[in-house]
């Protein structure tokens, strides 16, 4: 691989970020990242698509701010939030309970819907849940049996720290369909339902942005399928190798996203 200095973010008119192993790694913000950010701001509207359903718009935008990477609550699109205003658009407003942190609640009642016991429940919505217990799972499985539905905000395997890799909202969801009930739909990456939901936020079309990300089967697949062109860094999850086991190959590469906005990408 060598250095490609011709790397012209001018053509896109706004820009998709993962945040996990692109802008922060657990709490800590990655090397020259706000300025990177700043950066692309300079260039075109961002949004800030994640997987992670554990906070609502709200708190995620406090907690970068607060970290040094100011963002408003607008710019952050969370599966939480995807997962809510899914609903809401296919199914009018619903009754749920879930699996999961902070973030499944705040959304879903921001948008009208009901929190009820699991077995009054028409949906449950399952995310990264550092909670979780056998019990949690027993209320899930009696609420399935009884006719809930079920939506998962994600299938992350797992989820970045500063320590290594933690159980990600997949574990949970692999949980339930080990007792056979997989979810009837997933609204995170790589599903286009996500997608869709962070450029009608940026009021452009896929053409025109570009989707930043550190894994391949999720932000760059999910670019892909909704005909976006897509940037790979090396500071997360997914690694040069990984392109060639998955096929799965993105527009551009970068060691992080500094070295991108500089426009050192590589060349496989």
């Amino acid at each position: 691989m060598t250095p490609n200095c011709n790397h012209p973010l001018h053509r896109y008119r706004g820009f998709l970020l993962d945040i996990d192993g692109v802008l922060v790694r657990g709490e800590t913000p990655l090397p020259n990242a706000p300025d990177a950010l700043a950066h692309l701001r300079a260039i075109g509207p961002v949004v800030l698509l994640t997987n992670n359903s554990t906070k609502s718009r709200q708190r995620a935008a406090t907690h970068l701010s607060e970290r040094g990477l100011p963002v408003s609550p607008d710019e952050v699109i969370p599966s939480s939030f995807v997962a809510a205003r899914y609903l809401r658009t296919e199914h009018g407003l619903v009754r749920f309970w879930y699996l999961g942190e902070g973030g499944i609640p705040e959304e879903m009642a921001l948008t009208g819907h009901v929190l009820v016991e699991p077995l009054h429940a028409e949906w449950i919505v399952v995310g990264m849940d550092r909670a979780l217990t056998y019990a949690k799972l027993a209320q899930a499985l009696r609420a399935l049996l009884a006719g809930a539905r079920l939506l998962a905000t994600n299938r992350d395997a797992t989820y970045p720290t500063k320590t290594g890799l933690v159980p990600g909202g997949g574990a949970v969801v692999g949980a339930l369909e080990g007792m056979g009930f997989p979810p009837e739909v997933v609204v995170g990456k790589p599903s286009p339902i996500a997608y869709h939901a962070a450029l009608k936020a940026l009021g452009i079309a896929p053409e025109e942005a570009l989707m930043i990300g550190d894994r391949l089967e999720t932000d760059i697949a999910g670019g892909h399928s909704v005909g976006m062109n897509t940037a790979l860094v090396l500071s997360g999850i997914s690694t040069v190798a990984g392109i060639e086991q998955t096929g799965i190959r993105p527009t551009w590469v970068a060691p992080d996203l500094a070295a991108l906005v500089r426009g050192e990408v590589l060349t496989l």
